[in-house]
């Protein structure tokens, strides 16, 4: 299980929800799927990119999510990688059936987008440098 305290988030981010995601196939992993919120930002873009700016900033490489609404970063040593969104993004990927998200991470993201509340959406797996 990746350790979500090795996430580097902006000042002021909050988990808001939280989901635990597992595969147990023949490349068995686990997941953690996050709702984070941050009230100092106007939209859920303007955090996105400041996400973005920030984990660049501490080591992180940046990547392409599996989407064109995600974005994705690998830790330094890639031992993990997050895949994030804007709330509006990852509903819309869910609603056309582009990804898969536990109902209560869903229903977070839906709450949040009609709270207009700058939230993202985010995915935590372990690397390809394991961890």
């Amino acid at each position: 299980m990746p350790d979500v305290s090795g996430l580097p988030l902006v000042g002021g981010a909050s988990v808001v929800a939280r989901a635990q995601q597992c595969d147990r196939g023949s490349g068995a992993y686990c997941a953690v799927e996050l709702v984070v919120a941050n009230q100092r930002y106007r939209s859920s873009l303007d955090l996105l990119v400041s996400e973005r700016r920030h984990l660049r900033s501490v080591g992180w490489s940046l990547a392409n999510g599996t989407t064109g609404n995600e974005n994705a970063a690998d830790s330094p040593g890639h031992k993990m990688r997050v895949t994030f969104s804007t709330a509006e993004g990852d509903l819309q990927g869910i609603e056309l059936g582009w990804i898969q998200r536990p109902r209560n991470i869903t229903l977070a993201l839906s709450h949040a987008l009609f709270a207009r509340s700058p939230t993202l959406s985010m995915l935590l797996e372990p690397g390809s440098g394991g961890g």
